[in-house]
């Protein structure tokens, strides 16, 4: 039986495809030499690139490994691109992706147009915004921006001082959207399934694992009045389907694993905010804590403004609730977090290959922990400052009672 995964290459690999991707980390300028070739003279996986595959992963948010799999080099290939290289415009089913729309959302949030946010895909907000900004300045509002408009952007492109626009745009629709949770739209993305069973160690399986905290986390927020809608599906009270979604899409979103399909999901449901729940695992046994992940690339200056308020807001709950090493909050380019239309946070809580996390996590009264300490984060999130509490110190009944 043939794997149908797709090919992915790392050290001591060789052939046309690791050419390739030493073009593509030369073209990024993190590679000086592209054409190294081994012994059988072919291109060669080797250390230097190794090391540079690394650096890439590092500044493009996502997983380090040295490992050039599927995301890794689409990711290398959008970032060949810049901004006039090609013509760029919304193609739905096959969406743009690259540097150079990074670069056409960003220049058009600093002028005011709203595309949502800089991720790097061409999608209905950017086609929208582009219009907008065309109509605005004379042009045919036909969504493609070609030489014409990347003129009008050269000219009227300004610097907004004061904070990025799109971060403003989500806390004004946090606050207008009041403190209670009651009657919220929350997406629990409980990772993995299927056969992907994500880390195993010590009697304990990840998707099993995250399925019984989804359904904990679900529970108590049917019960604080939220709309929880669960990407695949567990055992637990449930709330549906997202009314957008007819049952053979539903089907089709829950059956899929990438995470660009949970997110679909994410955005069928309109969701207001998304956690998605995972546990660690590595070769090293002493890696232990929890850690959580928001949409955002240092290297670009972009990232979701309320996604790292809420990420910064679970950590130091279940830090404060947990005796879990904190492992702090990072931005991440994750796929979940990337296309997600709404403030998405990533938790790995505690690792399966560490002998005391995986002892804490088998607890039911220690998953509880958790489930209370990732609702109180969520509920944080809305309240306004003077009626903010200390780390640590709301439990659900004083929850429940904010909700009256």
């Amino acid at each position: 039986m043939t794997s149908s995964r797709p090919p992915s290459y790392r050290r001591g690999d060789h052939g046309p495809a690791v050419i390739d991707i030493r073009v593509k980390l030369a073209g990024v300028g993190l590679l000086e030499r592209p054409d190294v070739l081994g012994d059988a003279g072919l291109a060669l996986f080797d250390d230097e690139c190794d090391l540079a595959v690394r650096r890439f992963q590092q500044q493009r948010g996502i997983t380090v490994d040295g490992v050039v799999g599927p995301l890794t080099y689409r990711t290398l290939d959008e970032a060949c691109w810049t901004l006039g290289d090609r013509v760029l415009s919304y193609a739905p089913g096959r969406l743009m992706r690259g540097d150079d729309v990074a670069a056409l959302q960003g220049r058009l949030l600093s002028m005011g147009f709203d595309c949502a946010r800089v991720d790097g895909v061409f999608g209905v907000e950017t086609d929208a915004a582009l219009r907008d900004f065309q109509r605005n300045v004379g042009l045919v509002a036909d969504g493609i921006c070609g030489p014409d408009t990347l003129e009008s952007l050269e000219r009227l492109a300004r610097t907004i001082s004061g904070g990025a626009p799109q971060g403003l745009r989500e806390s004004v629709a946090i606050a207008r959207s009041g403190p209670t949770l009651a009657g919220k739209v929350m997406v629990i993305d409980p990772g993995h399934g299927g056969q992907d069973r994500g880390a195993v160690a010590h009697d304990l399986d990840e998707t099993e694992l995250v399925e019984d905290l989804a359904a904990r986390v679900e529970g108590r927020l049917l019960a604080l009045g939220v709309i929880a809608y669960l990407t695949r599906p567990v055992s637990g009270p449930g709330t549906g389907t997202p009314p957008e979604l007819d049952q053979d899409e539903t089907r089709h979103h829950r059956t899929m694993a990438s995470e660009e399909a949970r997110a679909a999901f994410a955005n069928a449901a309109r969701a207001d905010l998304v956690l998605s729940l995972h546990t660690g695992g590595w070769r090293d046994p002493a890696a232990a804590g929890v850690a959580s992940y928001y949409y955002g690339n240092d290297r670009f200056g972009h990232f979701s403004e309320v996604g790292r308020r809420l990420a910064d807001l679970v950590q130091r709950e279940l830090v404060a609730r947990t005796d879990l090493v904190d492992c702090r909050t990072h931005p991440k380019t994750w796929d979940l977090l990337r296309r997600t239309r709404m403030p998405a946070v990533r938790v790995e809580l505690g690792y399966l290959t560490n002998p005391g996390d995986s002892a804490r996590l088998a607890e039911p009264e220690f998953r509880d922990l958790i489930a209370e300490g990732l609702i109180v984060a969520v509920q944080r999130l809305y309240l306004p400052p003077e009626d903010d509490a200390p780390t640590g110190v709301l439990h659900l009944p004083e929850l429940a009672a904010l909700g009256r």
